[in-house]
């Protein structure tokens, strides 16, 4: 009955096992994964414990508030070998869907408000500032370098590849990428997402993913390198670009362009009077000069006829 029993717990403990193992979250890495149930796992990000759907990309929101965690909370989740790129990162202000709250603020109540990628959208200000709504991001341009290859890419060839590199690594569905341009070594990728359907992911969530990949800091569990193949040759991206734009325009720009009007005025304001006092003494110079000249030939006509 024992050697029975044995045999039993031994089958148990290998069945077991494995779905530990299997217990992780393979979109995000700083995911903390435990079973609550015989093959059910859940999966809660790390730093705001809010659960994570490890079928799909996590938001982007929500990566940057896990990637403000202090490094000695993050180092049973992220490899020594990682770099962390904190240009852009700030602790964002989610909603609980992952989305960016409309206005973000930091520790020093500067304040400012974002779009739907989490990019600053208007001039900073203090607490009182009002965001009445989180604009869009309806376009992302994402412009690659790549390194020089012994055999030259077809257009066609490119395309294919990123599409499908996009589509399987990312979830992102073709009819998304709007178009793919070539003129080697530059690559132009135009996502563009008017609406996004809750069952899709948002393209600020896959810039943010690709972004990640290209700097070798990726977000997947596997942290696996970026590979991206076309016709069996590596494509070396050493470069990227990317550029958002929303569905309304910045407003800071309108301030910036009216500075800019402001400060162009002004120097052809200076311009002009500077060029009207020159013409102005000029002038006083010449009349001053003609008078003189004139004074002295009058001189020279009255002494003969007084003798």
């Amino acid at each position: 009955m024992e050697p029975l029993f044995g045999v039993v717990l031994g089958l148990i403990l290998a069945v077991a096992s494995p779905a530990h193992d299997s217990c992780t979250c393979a979109t995000n890495k700083w995911a903390v994964c435990a079973e609550d149930g015989p093959g059910n796992c859940t999966c809660r990000l790390v730093g705001s414990d809010h659960p994570v759907d490890c079928s799909t990309l996590t938001s982007k929101c929500f990566l940057m508030k896990a990637e403000m965690i202090p490094l000695k909370e993050k180092r049973l989740w992220r490899p020594p070998q990682a770099l962390s790129d904190s240009d852009g990162i700030y602790n964002p202000d989610c909603e609980d869907s992952g989305v960016f709250k409309a206005r973000q603020c930091n520790q020093s109540s500067t304040c400012w408000c974002v779009n739907t990628a989490g990019v600053r959208r208007t001039e900073k200000g203090d607490r009182s500032l009002s965001c009445s709504e989180l604009v869009r991001t309806r376009w992302i341009y994402i412009e690659l370098k790549h390194k020089r290859s012994s055999s030259a890419f077809g257009v066609p060839d490119v395309a294919k590849a990123l599409t499908q590199l996009f589509e399987s690594r990312y979830k992102l569905h073709p009819k998304y990428i709007a178009a793919i341009k070539y003129d080697p070594p530059l690559i132009q990728i135009r996502l563009d997402q008017n609406k996004k359907p809750r069952w899709d992911v948002d393209i600020a969530d896959v810039a943010y993913y690709f972004e990640k990949d290209v700097h070798n800091d990726s977000i997947f569990h596997s942290n696996s390198k970026l590979t991206v193949s076309v016709n069996g040759d590596a494509l070396a991206i050493e470069k990227l670009w990317i550029y958002y734009v929303d569905e309304k325009p910045p407003e800071f720009c309108m301030r910036q362009l009216a500075a800019g009007i402001s400060a162009v005025v002004t120097v052809v304001l200076l311009t002009a009077g500077i060029g009207i006092a020159v013409l102005l003494i000029l002038r006083w110079l010449h009349t001053r000069k003609y008078n003189k000249f004139e004074s002295k030939e009058m001189r020279e006509i009255k002494t003969p006829s007084l003798e």
